[in-house]
């Protein structure tokens, strides 16, 4: 007997449904990962909207000789080239890195120091991590003014007056133009030393308390201690603040800007990559240069941070 033609409809609606729950899980997976794709979707869009979206404009900027921020003169790498004859932008890489290399050499190794000793501590570490964190927390603008009245450059400075009991002249700290940049230094370690004592003392408490117990049975001294074993267990903690020291130092200008403006007065002697930037773009309205000199330091921060890592990886091994 031949099927008739609403058996084989019948029997074709039975291989399709088969069919659809054979695939159905798989369909139902793919809808589930769909909704949670769906509730990355505003923030993606805000990342979009504030970061990427900028960071293409500069960039198309760079190659534009624009005054109101319009993609309108096409200049190639004009601007590329005026900022590597222009005697101001390196001057401003100097600033960053005089003032970014000494933070570090002098920040690091005191932010150590004194983690090593409260980590020692019996009693009040907590208390002892607040006090050397609560500056760091400080508004930069507020604790520029604040130093700005430490170092005045008369008599009325504090620390001119603290130097007039030892018999030393009155020093001029914010118009001379490489006093200013110690006074920026210290004004960074002032700042920053409290969180790196925060990312030390955390690297120390990781390393087992087994090794310094078997050290001190095989006779180690203090200093051995600190050398064979302290120093090679925060290594990573080291490069992470060295990789973090460096970034910010080429983002350096909250207080130097509070300091000396734009132009990084005395002599732009404070004028950092970023203060250059600002002064192209915002006070000159030169769009496509500043985003050439932002391109630039982008650049700048990215070669260092590849040389930083790939030395630390080679120490690690």
């Amino acid at each position: 007997m031949k099927p008739t033609r609403y058996g084989s409809a019948v029997t074709d609606a039975r291989q399709a449904l088969q069919a659809s729950k054979r695939s159905s899980p798989a369909m139902g997976q793919f809808v589930k990962e769909c909704t949670w794709y769906l509730y990355l979707l505003p923030t993606v869009g805000v990342l979009a909207l504030i970061s990427y979206y900028p960071m293409v404009k500069t960039l198309l900027l760079s190659f534009y000789v624009s005054n109101d921020g319009s993609l309108d003169n096409f200049a190639g790498l004009f601007n590329y080239r005026h900022l590597l004859t222009d005697p101001n932008f390196f001057l401003a890489i100097y600033n960053t890195l005089y003032m970014g290399l000494f933070g570090l050499l002098l920040g690091l190794p005191l932010s150590f120091l004194l983690a090593a000793l409260i980590n020692r501590a019996v009693y009040g570490k907590g208390l002892l991590k607040v006090i050397y964190f609560l500056p760091n927390v400080t508004s930069a603008v507020a604790v520029v003014l604040v130093f700005k009245v430490l170092f005045f450059p008369d008599q009325s400075g504090t620390v001119n007056y603290v130097l007039s009991w030892f018999g030393i002249e009155a020093k001029p700290w914010v118009n001379d133009p490489t006093l200013i940049k110690w006074v920026v230094i210290a004004l960074a370690l002032w700042q920053s030393v409290g969180f790196n004592i925060l990312i030390w003392m955390a690297g120390l408490q990781s390393i087992s308390k087994d090794y310094y117990e078997a050290a001190r049975v095989d006779g180690a001294s203090r200093w051995e201690e600190m050398k064979y074993i302290t120093i090679p267990g925060v290594k990573p903690i080291l490069w992470f603040l060295l990789i973090t020291g460096v970034i910010g130092a080429f983002q350096r200008f909250d207080d130097v800007y509070t300091f000396g403006g734009a132009s990084g007065s005395p002599l732009r002697s404070l004028q950092t990559i970023v203060l250059f930037f600002y002064e192209e773009t915002m006070e000159k309205s030169q769009y496509g240069y500043g985003s050439a000199a932002s391109v630039a330091l982008f650049l700048m921060i990215l070669i260092i941070t590849i040389i930083n890592l790939k030395i630390s990886r080679r120490s690690e091994r």
